[in-house]
């Protein structure tokens, strides 16, 4: 129980530190993206800490298989090359014994890849599609900040506001230029005094109604602009066109959801989320025999080549699933078969030399014939 302890301690620290440089990886690169729409006026700055909040069951169930690998590779790394391997054998800690021990400490990761994956992870997407459609539905004028000029249809046009409420819902001193695709056509100014979103409930539409102020519409250069003033002018706002794909559907969708549909996107779907725990035990199996390590090579030989061979089973998993996905008559076993034969190759590589010792080959050093010397000695 003691060595026991002393593994998973080792396992689980080394982990801990994997997941957690990944997690500030992934994630300092998912706040960039937000931050760079909230910069542009996409989403509203209030909200990027709840979107990350939301991003992290999806990212853990992800990462931790990966840290937990790594995790493996760095512990028992240090073990090898720090002998220590070789006194836990001398104490009677096999092979077998070890795969065990490691197989304990990665079923207590799998339940908690299980739990994210299968309840917590499609919250996370649901909630951030929730968000994500919130902020997509708000019009140009409530992405706006005070007393700079923002971009409107898509560089169609140029807004200015002096002044905004703190619900974004009324502009103060408002100055909108459009400019039309059509060459033809002459650009309009709107000034006013004041500005505000109104909803049509009956047909769902929003509104900017400008109050006080004047519409001037002409071409630069030409005398002939036409200038009206209005007390109240009503403009239709475009319709935000955001909206979820298939496979995000999918994703967002609860488990029992799945369970009950009998489509090819959800039964990927789904397949997928019971993966993700059957991953976690093939990796550490992988682990254990890629961890071997001479004490001079040091423990870091073969963490490069076994990082590219989990990548390498990630993108397998992935793209089967893009073929169950796409596929009219999926072959409901093919995601089982590709874990089956990555568990066959880790059962391979824990035979290690032991699986060709059946044949009969011998070793060169035990066939070799070695010269007989003769030791003749003279005595005086």
């Amino acid at each position: 129980m003691i060595i026991f302890r002393y593994l998973a301690k080792e396992v689980l620290g080394n982990m801990l530190a994997v997941s957690l440089v990944l997690l500030l990886i992934f994630l300092s690169g998912r706040f960039v993206r937000y931050l760079a729409d909230a910069a542009s006026g996409k989403l509203d700055a209030g909200v990027l800490l709840t979107l990350i909040v939301y991003s992290l069951p999806v990212y853990l169930e992800l990462i931790l298989p990966l840290g937990l690998f790594v995790g493996i590779l760095l512990a028992y790394g240090r073990l090898h090359v720090d002998s220590e391997m070789s006194v836990l054998s001398a104490c009677g800690v096999s092979e077998s014994r070890l795969v065990w021990y490691t197989l304990a400490s990665a079923s207590f990761v799998a339940a908690i890849v299980a739990f994210f994956s299968l309840y917590l992870g499609p919250k996370g997407v649901q909630a951030t599609a929730q968000l994500m459609v919130e902020q997509r539905s708000r019009t140009d004028f409530e992405t706006l900040t005070p007393a700079r000029f923002h971009n409107l249809n898509d560089g169609q046009g140029v807004t200015y506001a002096e002044k905004m409420s703190r619900n974004k819902k009324r502009l103060n001193k408002v100055f909108i230029a459009e400019l039309p695709s059509d060459n033809e056509l002459s650009p309009t100014i709107l000034v006013a005094e004041t500005g505000e979103t109104v909803v049509d409930n009956a047909k769902g539409r929003k509104y900017l109604l400008l109050k006080k102020g004047r519409r001037y519409v002409g071409k630069p250069g030409d005398a002939d602009y036409e200038v009206i003033e209005f007390e109240e002018y009503s403009q239709l706002l475009p319709q935000a066109d955001y909206a979820l794909g298939s496979r995000k559907v999918t994703d967002g969708a609860s488990t029992t959801d799945l369970l009950k549909s009998d489509t090819k996107q959800a039964y990927a779907a789904l397949q997928w989320r019971f993966s993700l725990p059957v991953l976690v035990l093939i990796v550490s199996l992988l682990a254990v025999p890629l961890s071997r390590t001479q004490p001079r090579k040091g423990r870091y030989g073969k963490l490069l080549p076994a990082i590219l061979l989990y990548i390498f089973y990630l993108v397998i998993v992935n793209g089967v699933r893009g073929i169950v996905e796409e596929d009219k008559e999926p072959v409901r076993g093919l995601l089982w078969l590709t874990h089956l034969g990555f568990f066959l190759l880790a059962m391979a590589f824990l035979a290690g030399g032991r699986l060709f010792s059946w044949l009969p080959i011998k070793s060169a050093s035990k066939t070799a014939i070695e010269p007989k010397t003769r030791v003749e000695t003279n005595h005086r």
